[in-house]
């Protein structure tokens, strides 16, 4: 009278896998591992492009730099700190300098920390700030810089450290015909085409071109962006002269 009911119940009603040899099953296990190394394809894909795009910018756009000596002091440090909390620590500062300034993008200015291959030896890279710029007459007088006769104002530099007067020594035969020395300077130079001034804002302790000459622009390869250690001074690296 009563018959068991033997009629296997389908998990999605009257539907069940048999009655459609087209319908794809999937299975939660297999899904899984699926997504998985699909994600990791995409993950290591994704990582090869930004390594490219990274590898590219340090090669044409931004490189790291270390600040090696005392001659941007107090701007940039390199070497051992002076704070007496600090003593005997190193604390050389590590700043991205822009590389496309060295196609000219954007063009530089006076008062623009940049490093270069040092004129007298390639092999080896100075950091100096732009003060002369091709063109200009450039007058050391009494410890201050005048350019074509008006005096430069450099609030970057410490008194503390532009002590002792200077000259502005060695340079070419045809910078010291273009330019006189004004009543009460000690020295000119005039700054060739394609050419810069450039010194450190250690004034008392840096070699730059007061003793060793122009820098040509070609040697110029980057322009001083932002510190990003110590990162307790991490910091952008502004333009600091005339507007």
């Amino acid at each position: 009278m009563f018959r068991r009911n033997n009629r296997q119940a389908y998990p999605f009603g009257d539907v069940g896998v048999g009655d459609d040899r087209d319908i794809e099953v999937r299975r939660l296990e297999q899904e899984s591992r699926r997504h998985f190394w699909a994600e990791a394809r995409l993950l290591a894909r994704d990582l090869a492009v930004a390594l490219m795009i990274a590898t590219l910018v340090i090669v044409f756009v931004v490189q790291p730099v270390k600040v090696e000596g005392s001659s941007m002091l107090p701007r940039l440090h390199g070497g051992v700190a002076e704070d007496a909390n600090r003593e005997g620590e190193e604390h050389s500062d590590r700043i991205f300098v822009n590389k496309l300034i060295y196609y000219g993008l954007p063009r530089l200015e006076r008062g623009d920390i940049v490093v270069f291959w040092f004129p007298d030896e390639p092999s080896k890279s100075y950091i100096k700030r732009v003060i002369g710029l091709p063109g200009e007459v450039v007058h050391a007088c009494d410890n201050h810089v005048m350019i074509d006769g008006r005096a430069l104002d450099e609030p970057y530099l410490d008194p503390q450290r532009n002590v002792n007067r200077y000259s502005l020594g060695r340079q070419s035969a045809d910078s010291q015909m273009m330019c006189e020395p004004r009543v009460g300077c000690q020295s000119c130079v005039y700054v060739k085409p394609y050419h810069y001034f450039v010194m450190g804002d250690n004034r008392d302790n840096s070699s730059d071109s007061r003793s060793w000459g122009l820098v040509p622009e070609k040697y110029i390869y980057g322009k001083a962006l932002f510190r990003y250690w110590p990162p307790s001074e991490a910091s952008v690296i502004r333009h600091e002269g005339e507007e």
